[in-house]
């Protein structure tokens, strides 16, 4: 599957941003589906993950209460809400795909996924 990331920007502390990321293929529904971020000079890290099915998501610990992750099936597209941004959200974020996994599983490593988007950079500003 191929994917493309959009919605990155450029947004003062406490903003907010939506990232989109479209997948394409004739099962990309059925894709577990993620989030990464790395900012600049650091490791990749976890953001989110959501099941083909949608009914089971997980955030980062980081994220959470601030940052929702969402798909549409019928758009082969997964949505990460991004609230009350701050300064050290400021990364290139990074959709990511896998197709090995049971309907309501997510994953939270890198390693668990064989497909990635080009990544988007999101800039917060305090």
């Amino acid at each position: 599957v191929q994917l493309q990331a959009s919605g990155g920007g450029s947004v003062q502390s406490g903003g907010s941003l939506k990232l989109s990321c479209t997948a394409s293929g004739r099962t990309a529904s059925s894709y577990a589906m993620g989030w990464f971020r790395q900012p600049t000079g650091k490791d990749r890290e976890f953001v989110a993950s959501i099941s083909w099915s949608g009914a089971r998501k997980y955030t980062s610990d980081s994220v959470r209460g601030r940052f929702t992750i969402s798909r549409d099936n019928a758009k082969n597209t997964v949505y990460l809400q991004m609230d009350n941004l701050k300064s050290e959200d400021t990364s290139v974020y990074f959709c990511a795909a896998t197709g090995s996994l049971p309907p309501d599983e997510v994953a939270v490593t890198p390693r668990n996924f064989d497909s990635w988007g080009q990544g988007t950079l999101v800039t917060v500003s305090s």
